[in-house]
């Protein structure tokens, strides 16, 4: 059986100093909001991948983090996960009234995975999935890369079948589609449009019309 742990921290002086936005409700409400908004990243979860990624942001004068990024991460999908969560924090943060719009946040995020796989895995273990998920990562950007160019006119038509062995090769068959389609509905319910947006968008880039229904309707 696999349980998941997800321990959010936040810095002192970045979220509890009345001079700094704060979370509404304090810390216990942001840790609450962020652990049951998080879908914790299927390549990560699969290879034991956990540990803190730690994402700096701004927030803007309509209460929206903006200049999201990650500050220190491991370079997978867990980064990813943890900027789409401060980016849902919009609307949620108390502003003191003299908020400087440049006043950056860090938010730590650190997730945890208790699993009997995970107990045997070493440090050089997780390494060696992370660099195996960026030499993938190159691979998937090329199939992608390809069908956008279809999609304007302007891919070789002549390497098609190249990207069709490359996308057997990687996996992104109909069954992979319909992981990231309900990870994408998952984000959705959550309220989070961008996010379901982008995993759509991701499916029809590597040549699936599954999710063109749902781009149609919510992507516009």
């Amino acid at each position: 059986m696999l349980y998941l742990f997800i321990i959010f921290q936040s810095l002192i002086s970045a979220f509890v100093a009345e001079d700094q936005p704060q979370f509404k409700g304090g810390p216990g409400a942001l840790n609450n909001f962020l652990s049951q908004n998080l879908i914790y990243p299927d390549y990560s979860r699969q290879n034991c991948i956990s540990g803190t990624v730690q994402v700096s942001f701004n927030i803007d004068q309509n209460n929206k983090p903006v200049n999201v990024k990650v500050q220190k991460g491991f370079g997978v999908d867990l980064d990813d996960e943890a900027v789409r969560l401060v980016k849902m924090t919009a609307g949620k943060w108390i502003l003191p009234p003299d908020h400087d719009l440049s006043t950056t946040l860090v938010l730590p995020v650190n997730f945890n995975l208790s699993d009997s796989r995970c107990n045997i895995r070493n440090r050089s273990d997780m390494e060696q999935a992370i660099n195996a998920y960026k030499e993938r990562e190159a691979l998937v950007d090329a199939v992608t890369n390809y069908y956008k160019n279809k999609y304007l006119g302007k891919a070789d038509a002549a390497k098609e079948a190249e990207i069709l062995a490359l996308k057997k090769q990687l996996g992104l068959d109909d069954d992979y589609a319909d992981e990231v389609l309900d990870q994408a509905n998952k984000k959705l319910k959550q309220g989070d449009r961008e996010g379901a947006c982008e995993d759509w968008n991701f499916v029809r880039n590597i040549g699936s019309d599954k999710a063109d229904a749902m781009l149609a309707k919510y992507c516009k």
